[in-house]
């Protein structure tokens, strides 16, 4: 299974890994919850039309730095950000918990 880590955390979070156009187009649609994260590559826009629970998102630029991360409901379409390419979605709360902010780098472990 990948992993990922920040400078803010303190043990590697499980990561599953959306890279087909059906897997991102999915996403998190469906479940009850993740345990870590899901990363969506490529991608700049998210949406949560259809879950069952708020969701982190964090938009990540090539370099797999964060450039924006915000708390979507269920419910909501965000806006495609033209400088994103790839998306990281987790439970609501879990981002802060992790320390991921803007400016934090994600480092992929067993990808």
């Amino acid at each position: 299974m990948a992993t990922f880590t920040t400078a803010g955390t303190a043990a590697p979070i499980p990561l599953e890994i959306a890279r087909s156009a059906r897997d991102r187009r999915r996403g998190l649609l469906g479940r009850e919850g993740i345990e870590g994260a899901l990363l969506l590559s490529p991608a700049s826009a998210v949406h949560t039309v259809g879950m069952r629970f708020a969701i982190d998102v964090a938009y990540l630029d090539r370099g797999m730095r964060v450039v924006r991360v915000r708390t979507m409901p269920p419910g909501r379409i965000g806006l495609p950000r033209p400088w994103a390419r790839h998306v990281l979605e987790a439970e609501a709360g879990a981002m802060g918990r992790w320390g991921i902010r803007r400016g934090s780098r994600i480092v992929l472990r067993d990808v």
